[in-house]
């Protein structure tokens, strides 16, 4: 099976083309093997690049545990980038199909290769029913390892709750992650970010992913996190979110209530993955 390995702001996926490839085994069982570092290809998952009638493809994620996201910001744009690189859609305007709906992403060519990608990644939803968080407001304290947290929840095309209560580091941080991610208060999990705010326009943040834990970055995660503070009125309607692996421009477009999300996206190698 051929794939090729994709990071945005180093959120690696190994991506199939399904359009000229079959997959050796369920793809659930296929992220798991192929995201194990030293016994796989290491990666924070699989991403599959697929034909879609009404889209110019569809791009379904599953994350290094087998379970299957709705959303994944950074690897839409390396999927667009796919798509225009390889030549199966070779336009500077593309329209994915998602778990949660149709999304359009524009690439940037240089030298005739997509090396960057702004995405639409369409209205926040703070309905605590449709995020889903088992609350009467999309706000929830948790008590986890010893701190009360406030956090913010939203669905940015996967579940979030962020919090700038606290900006855990190394152990801190993955048992604060791991206990809000399967928090009794998210039915269905939740990506969690921990931020705070620098600047008018500049967030930092760190993110616990659903699924997959710790991850250098995490483009839906980076998008609540900007519209978290964004309504909270700690920047405006654009800000930079800078994570471990590299750094997003979100812009929150108050006319239409749409998020857009613009960053890198790098192809690292490619190869054939034969089944043993």
């Amino acid at each position: 099976m051929r794939f090729t390995k994709m990071q945005g702001a180093g959120n690696d996926y190994v991506y199939v083309d399904c359009f000229h490839e079959t997959l050796p085994m369920p793809p659930n069982e296929l992220s798991i093997q192929l995201s194990r570092p030293h016994f796989g290809i290491g990666s924070d998952g699989l991403i599959l690049i697929e034909p879609c009638e009404g889209a110019h493809a569809r791009m379904r994620i599953f994350n290094k545990d087998g379970s299957e996201g709705e959303m994944c910001g950074n690897g839409i744009r390396c999927a667009a980038k796919y798509l225009y690189d390889s030549g199966i859609a070779p336009s500077e305007q593309l329209d994915i199909m998602t778990g949660n709906g149709i999304r359009r992403v524009w690439v940037n060519v240089s030298a005739g290769k997509a090396v960057s990608a702004r995405v639409d990644m369409g209205e926040p939803c703070f309905e605590p029913a449709r995020i889903p968080v088992n609350s009467d407001t999309n706000t929830v304290v948790l008590e986890l390892c010893g701190k009360k947290l406030k956090f913010f929840c939203l669905n940015t095309g996967n579940p979030h709750a962020v919090t700038f209560d606290c900006f855990p580091e190394g152990e801190e941080f993955a048992l604060l992650g791991r206990a809000a991610e399967t928090h009794s208060v998210f039915p269905q999990d939740a990506n969690v970010s921990f931020a705070k705010v620098t600047g008018r326009e500049e967030i930092h943040a760190r993110i616990w992913e659903r699924g997959s834990g710790p991850t250098l970055a995490c483009g839906s995660g980076a998008t609540a996190t900007m519209v978290a503070a964004r309504f909270q009125g700690l920047v405006g309607d654009r800000a930079y979110v800078d994570l471990p692996g590299g750094r997003l421009l979100i812009e929150y477009d108050a006319d239409t209530n749409h998020v857009f999300m613009t960053g890198d996206c790098v192809e690292v190698f490619t190869g054939d993955w034969k089944n043993q």
